[in-house]
């Protein structure tokens, strides 16, 4: 596996990716790597070939104007926010990878505006098929979400083409604050009970009884993330609104009771 990521690393060097952004993505796949098991040049090909579609993936950075591919990805706080920002740039999503980045692209002759929304995964192939008549069409699964896509012609007519789009973001990772912060708490829980109750050797029933604490925190606060974030969901504007109070009939009266 090192020997690719080796290989992997001296191209992307030699087509001038910035050595901050090498260390990443190399980082991001031995990881990838080390928790499938997979073999790197089985699971994303030729290293030349893979190298070829990595800078290809980051032309937007290189030529914004001209760049019609484009990958980029977001925590689940940030992910709609980004996705209508860039939708209304001409973006188009194709699907979400296994690293949970968003691949789409644009298109360089007849750019036009897109529409996206998040649904929760339960839905199973039913939610498809209700929003099917709408014009929606699934994109991409990530975890919990599942993501579908309109062009925006469906709700706004000949106003979403787009003449001149805008050059694309010099980034691809939209993190915002809160997903750092939780990010922080479950590092956090997992590593305090295994501090206080673990002995020396990390060995013994106290170790295992910190960690065993440590996960059941982080799962509770990654609980609570979800919970916050479909609460949210469901009291945002975008929600149904709430049926409004009968009118009451002139010259009648309610009676208390």
């Amino acid at each position: 596996m090192s020997t690719y990521l080796d290989e992997l690393e001296a191209l992307l060097r030699a087509g001038g990716v910035p050595a901050a952004q090498i260390e990443a993505t190399v980082a991001d796949l031995a990881a990838y790597a080390a928790e499938t098991g997979a073999d790197p040049e089985e699971e994303f090909g030729p290293v030349g070939d893979f190298a070829g579609q990595l800078l290809a993936a980051r032309a937007p950075e290189a030529d914004a104007a001209d760049a019609t591919e484009w990958r980029w990805t977001a925590d689940i706080f940030t992910d709609r926010q980004m996705l209508a920002r860039l939708g209304d740039q001409g973006w188009e999503i194709d699907r979400v990878d296994h690293l949970g980045r968003f691949v789409s692209h644009r298109d360089p002759e007849r750019p036009q505006r897109w529409e996206y929304r998040r649904e929760p995964s339960i839905g199973g192939s039913g939610l498809a098929a209700r929003l099917a008549p709408e014009g929606w069409e699934p994109c991409g699964t990530w975890m919990y979400w599942r993501y579908f896509k309109r062009p925006r012609a469906a709700s706004v007519g000949p106003a979403a083409q787009l003449d001149s789009p805008p050059a694309a973001p010099g980034r691809n990772v939209f993190f915002s604050r809160r997903f750092y912060l939780v990010l922080a708490v479950v590092l956090l829980a997992l590593v305090t009970p295994g501090i206080l109750w673990g002995r020396s050797d990390g060995d013994g029933p106290g170790f295992f009884a910190g960690m065993a604490v440590g996960g059941c925190v982080a799962l509770a606060a990654l609980a609570v993330m979800w919970l916050w974030t479909a609460r949210r969901r469901h009291l945002s504007p975008s929600a149904e609104p709430t049926r409004p109070r009968r009118p009451i009939r002139p010259g009648r009266r309610r009676t208390p009771r």
